[in-house]
């Protein structure tokens, strides 16, 4: 599906919708108040389709100071994010250059999210971290002020070693998984070499003992996968110090379609002004490569962007679609 409208006339809201009503989140803000048109009290998004032949009709409320309610063929969820392990969507948007661009908790961030994607049984294990990690920094503070002594300290150095050994394993996986299609999407889109590193070592509670003083005087745990960076590379050149901003949406793209071709059932793709920087050649290469991929929308200001016929053209004006 071609998305088509001039700038500003809400074909990005057309597709946040569809993330929305199928993640249970926006991907451009986490304040759910923002999706909701000025001057109203609630608003709604409602999907209806397909899934392995059977109809799949899901829906996302939205009330100003209540928790966003998610139903799947009628029935309530428990969270409106659950809808993710139900319907699989990958999205890119301009600002998603930030997974190359921007510092190390953005790619960490990024990269955790694939991983829950690709490793489902694992999925959980960047949050249970994340707490164990909080209570040890908790725990720190409290010795550092002599409220504690430092043998409170030992569980939660415990588990920080053992979950974070288990997420550097987890995320390990997920790279190798994704380098090879990585690789090929970057060729296929003239990014020479694509590749990542991830070199990070497991923690242990050794090494975190041994800085246990360190750790104490600032009140955080200096060591573990929540400092750790994933290298996103042409060749020799990490594109992120070294990388033209062309390079860092080929970049990010070849990511998309890597992990699209990895996942158990097609994604919907949702494309938003990914032609813009394109060249004619990568958009042929793109839109080939996308035929194949289940349902994708990809908006664009003219329907001249896309070098294929779609199968389907949208025209929005004013926030009106037809």
């Amino acid at each position: 599906m071609l998305v088509v409208g001039r700038n500003g006339v809400g074909k990005t809201n057309l597709l946040e919708s569809l993330h929305l009503a199928t993640q249970g989140f926006s991907p451009r803000t986490r304040q759910d108040a923002q999706l909701i048109r000025f001057g109203e009290q609630a608003g709604r998004v409602a999907v209806t389709g397909r899934r392995a032949g059977a109809p799949v009709e899901v829906s996302v409320t939205l009330r100003h100071g209540q928790a966003k309610e998610a139903r799947l063929n009628g029935a309530r969820l428990p969270a409106a994010e659950s809808l993710r392990r139900e319907l699989p969507t990958l999205v890119f948007t301009p600002d998603r250059l930030a997974v190359v661009k921007a510092g190390p908790a953005a790619r960490r961030a990024y990269f955790d999210r694939v991983l829950g994607r690709l490793l489902p049984a694992r999925a959980s294990l960047p949050q249970d971290y994340l707490a164990a990690l909080a209570q040890r920094n908790a725990a720190l503070r409290r010795v550092q002020l002599g409220l504690s002594d430092r043998s409170a300290l030992e569980p939660w150095t415990e588990q920080v070693a053992s979950l974070g050994a288990e997420l550097v394993a987890a995320r390990r996986a997920t790279l190798e998984s994704l380098a090879p299609g990585f690789a090929a999407r970057g060729e296929e889109l003239l990014l020479p070499d694509a590749r990542l590193a991830y070199d990070a070592e497991p923690p242990t509670a050794a090494a975190l003992e041994a800085r246990l003083a360190r750790d104490v005087e600032r009140g955080t745990t200096g060591l573990g996968p929540h400092l750790d960076d994933v290298v996103i590379a042409s060749g020799d050149r990490d594109l992120r110090q070294f990388g033209s901003q062309g390079e860092q949406r080929l970049a990010v793209l070849s990511l998309l379609l890597a992990e699209a071709e990895l996942l158990p059932s097609p994604p919907l793709l949702l494309l938003d002004d990914v032609l813009s920087e394109l060249d004619p050649g990568r958009r042929e290469v793109l839109a080939a490569r996308v035929a194949g991929m289940g349902q994708t929308m990809i908006t664009a200001t003219h329907r001249s962007a896309l070098p294929v016929e779609p199968a389907q053209v949208v025209e929005v004006e004013s926030g009106t679609a037809r």
